[in-house]
């Protein structure tokens, strides 16, 4: 039974660990100052977006889903022809409508891929099943490197789609935006309040950075600081913790929206690094990708993990 892992743009991973366990990566479009680009990961351009400067303030930029139709032809070419059973994981629906045109393209794909698959030379039935990671970028990658995990030790596919709609809810993800007025501006083009204009304006006023921290795409500031890199020690010293108290996977996922430069000199980074090797935890580090950044915003940085129920102040 060939089993295929299907994850959307808004998830980041490091692009080797993706290409090595054939992540099949559904793409988003992405339209800055009227042109559109289709991110699909591509390691190159989202560096040349980066050195760009299209992903700065002062560029209008947002993301859309690719339609029910669109999903419906990737998974006809793409995914009945190679897999038997297929699990597409996408960013939270609270915060884009992938879920919805995918589970609307698997409902299509459900009552019309047999001939597909007979033209491939192809037997037996085919299975799909679309789940809302309730994640963004760093979480949402960690919630695929832990569903390959379980691919690989041959679990049945029920007893994988449950324990994948089960992790969702174990895992933590901390956010750190660079800034706040950028993220609202991006939020209020979506409909979406989350970000209070009050935040917004102390945030650039004071040059205040929060530390966001909660489950999936639910948190909280638990920190406020006037420094980017407090702030980003104090997500280290919390994942440092994290990794030495036990994980429930040997993961830990880091999407930053900088250069590969610029995250080699992140404070702290090193102290990660050396924790997760003495606890035998993968350090999942990633740049940031487009879809990603146009969202949260350049420069900021997405830390997630899973384990048991905590407080960010457990581990200061």
């Amino acid at each position: 039974m060939r089993v295929g892992l299907i994850v959307d743009s808004a998830c980041d991973l490091p692009y080797e660990f993706a290409r090595k366990h054939d992540l099949f990566v559904l793409p988003v479009t992405a339209i800055i100052d009227g042109q559109t680009y289709i991110d699909t990961h591509d390691p190159v351009k989202t560096q040349e977006f980066y050195q760009s400067g299209l992903l700065d303030k002062g560029h209008e930029a947002e993301t859309q889903a690719f339609s029910a139709q669109q999903i419906h032809d990737l998974f006809m070419e793409k995914i009945v022809t190679q897999f038997d059973v297929a699990i597409c994981e996408t960013v939270t629906r609270s915060r884009s409508l992938i879920f919805q045109n995918a589970s609307e393209a698997m409902n299509t794909v459900m009552a019309n891929y047999e001939e597909a698959r007979k033209t491939a030379g192809l037997e037996g039935k085919f299975s799909m099943r679309v789940i809302d990671s309730k994640q963004i970028f760093a979480g949402q990658g960690l919630l695929a490197a832990h569903t390959l995990r379980l691919i690989s030790q041959k679990m049945p596919k029920n007893a994988l789609r449950q324990e994948v709609e089960t992790f969702t809810d174990k895992i933590y993800t901390c956010v750190i935006p660079r800034d706040l007025h950028y993220i609202r501006e991006r939020a209020r083009r979506r409909g979406d309040k989350s970000v209070s204009f009050v935040a917004a304006f102390l945030g650039k006023a004071l040059n205040i950075t929060p530390v966001i921290f909660g489950q999936g795409a639910a948190g909280n500031p638990v920190a406020k600081t006037r420094d980017f890199n407090v702030a980003v020690e104090k997500v280290m010293n919390y994942a440092c913790a994290r990794v030495e108290a036990g994980l429930l996977t040997p993961y830990v996922s880091l999407s930053c929206g900088l250069s590969w430069t610029e995250i080699e000199d992140l404070p702290g980074l090193n102290r990660l690094r050396d924790a997760c090797e003495s606890n035998g935890v993968e350090l999942l580090l990633s740049q940031m990708g487009i879809t990603s950044a146009i969202y949260v915003g350049p420069g900021s940085i997405c830390l997630a993990l899973a384990s048991e129920p905590h407080e960010f102040s457990d581990f200061q």
